[in-house]
């Protein structure tokens, strides 16, 4: 608390010295108001991913930057040690958020104590420990020695889907829950490791599981521009991330627009106009890249989730999205709201205005730019909701326990023939309608 109340009162005594710099060198304040939108936006973020062979270290590193285990570029993958010394992985899209592979723990290359003094040769601002089986000593030993690092660990307990899939194979009754808690506790046994709390993930389905959990504990601990850099290179794992990511955009609109009040300033006529619609380009490029809604995040998200590309691009309605952004394309979509155009317009008009001109050009320039920039991103992030949804409509996957478990709650003719047509491995998307069928 005391952290965050910490980042409210400097974001207060910002704002305040903007203004007071608007007023007196509006140059100063453009200046000062670029340097914060780029050091929010490029703040360094290193994370160690560690753990023993095999563990799922590089996949979790490529489904974690949106990219499948043959993207150019991606953390080679196997069933044997494929990572032989330590590789940053630099996000596609934001390359200051760097996730280091490490080889596995105790191999004949890196045995335990030499691992441990490479581990401490780096700057590195926290660490995940993967396994696929329960944490065995030299997991237990790297997190003791990062411990004595003072650097923050958590441990991740991956392919856990493999794990459901095992226990539910031959069984008509399985509770998930019940089976997720067993593994947790099973972890650490007699490790001699106090109660540390274990995120159970499946890297091929992050939205799944305990990422989200994961996710919102390195939000509570990280400093504030950290949580920012981490909140926009996740991938859109649930409702929730879109909706924190277009708060944390909305926050920046501000700036943003002041920057525009801060180009007109300067007496030159159309000039103010043109500021305007650079920064715009520069502003909704970042939105559209941290919402994934960019042609390549697309693809990636197609190849990663079986949906096709095409049909992810049906549901987005915003002209803006999988598209590249050009001054061209932001004049030709503000064009079409009124309210903007009218204050751009008055934008121009004012600046001839005797003493009060350059002033009131500042105010339309802010106004205009802030509403601009409010209305694409509420459509950029209703995109990205669209686009989750369809893709996790077409990628979910229901266990066969699940099923039965609600068509056993169903006594209508259509819930008896849904039985059946289960039986005979029809597609599962005739769910929806056994649902209906209830009321």
């Amino acid at each position: 608390m005391r952290q965050a109340s910490l980042g409210v009162n400097m974001d207060v005594m910002f704002d305040t010295e903007i203004k007071s710099l608007l007023q007196t060198d509006p140059a100063a304040a453009a200046e000062k108001i670029n340097t914060f939108i780029e050091r929010q936006n490029n703040t360094p973020l290193n994370i160690a991913i560690t753990g023993e062979t095999g563990s799922g270290k590089s996949t979790f590193i490529n489904y974690f930057q949106r990219m499948t285990n043959d993207d150019a570029g991606a953390a080679p993958t196997g069933v044997t040690e494929t990572t032989i010394d330590v590789k940053e992985y630099p996000h596609p899209e934001y390359p200051n958020v760097k996730l280091w592979d490490f080889p596995g723990i105790g191999t004949t290359k890196f045995p335990a104590d030499t691992y441990l003094e490479l581990l401490g040769s780096r700057k590195f601002d926290f660490f995940i420990i993967i396994s696929d089986t329960r944490f065995r000593e030299n997991d237990v030993k790297l997190a003791k020695a990062i411990q004595k690092m003072k650097k923050k660990f958590y441990f991740v307990r991956s392919k856990i889907d493999n794990d459901l899939q095992a226990e539910a194979r031959g069984k008509r009754n399985v509770n998930e829950q019940e089976i997720l808690q067993k593994i947790r506790n099973d972890c650490l046994q007699d490790e001699g490791f106090e109660s540390p709390q274990v995120f159970l993930l499946s890297s091929f389905d992050l939205h799944l599981y305990d990422f989200p959990l994961l996710h919102e504990t390195l939000e509570r601990e990280l400093p504030e521009l950290m949580r920012h850099a981490l909140l926009m290179t996740i991938p859109n794992i649930n409702l929730e991330v879109i909706k924190k990511k277009k708060k944390a955009l909305q926050a920046q609109i501000k700036y943003y627009a002041a920057g525009s009040a801060a180009g007109a300033a300067v007496p030159v006529p159309g000039l103010s106009f043109a500021v305007d619609i650079g920064i715009i380009v520069t502003a909704v490029t970042h939105f559209v890249v941290s919402f994934s809604l960019d042609i390549p995040s697309l693809k990636k998200l197609a190849n990663t989730t079986g949906v096709p590309y095409d049909d992810l691009k049906k549901v987005i309605l915003s002209p803006l999205a999988a598209v590249k952004i050009t001054s061209e394309l932001i004049m030709k979509v503000l064009s079409q709201l009124a309210s903007v155009a009218t204050l751009m317009a008055g934008e121009e008009v004012s600046r001839w205005i005797p003493i009060i001109g350059i002033p009131a050009t500042m105010a339309f320039s802010f106004a205009g730019t802030y509403k601009a920039l409010s209305h694409i991103l509420n459509m950029l992030a209703e995109d990205a909701e669209r686009v989750f949804k369809r893709a996790l409509g077409l990628n979910m996957e229901f266990s066969t326990y699940e099923v039965l478990a609600l068509l056993s709650t169903i006594s209508s003719p259509v819930g008896v023939l849904c039985k059946y047509i289960l039986i005979f491995n029809i597609n599962i998307t005739i769910l929806s309608v056994c649902e209906s069928s209830k009321t």
